[in-house]
């Protein structure tokens, strides 16, 4: 195998499957599925997610909301969407480490740059 690591990077909208908004379970699912048959392979798999099924801090500050405060939101939207593969990835039994520079410990570790690399 050339390569020992592979990083994804998935929009928001390719969680949407079949729906207008939100999550598709199914989905989701498939991804996990996906993920993991990479891992069998002994490939290490990074994933960036994004929030944009969800809320976009963009269109928010259009529409009267403060960018800033529709930055975070997005934030929050994109962690949502980490927490939903997460766990569909755990489903499959698969190792997992949801990472964020936001501080909510409760849910997600904080990012720190030679933690995700290690």
């Amino acid at each position: 195998m050339i390569y020992k690591r592979v990083l994804l990077k998935l929009s928001g909208e390719a969680l949407l499957g079949e729906r207008s908004y939100g999550i598709d379970p199914k989905r989701i699912a498939q991804y996990a599925k996906e993920i993991k048959s990479c891992t069998e392979l002994g490939l290490e798999v990074a994933v960036v997610i994004w929030g944009g099924n969800i809320f976009r801090g963009v269109s928010a500050a259009s529409n009267g909301i403060d960018r800033v405060q529709g930055d975070y939101m997005g934030m929050l939207a994109t962690v949502i969407n980490g927490m939903a593969l997460q766990s569909a990835l755990e489903e499959e039994n698969v190792q997992t480490r949801l990472q964020t520079a936001i501080k909510i410990e409760a849910v997600a570790d904080p990012y720190i740059k030679r933690k995700a690399v290690r």
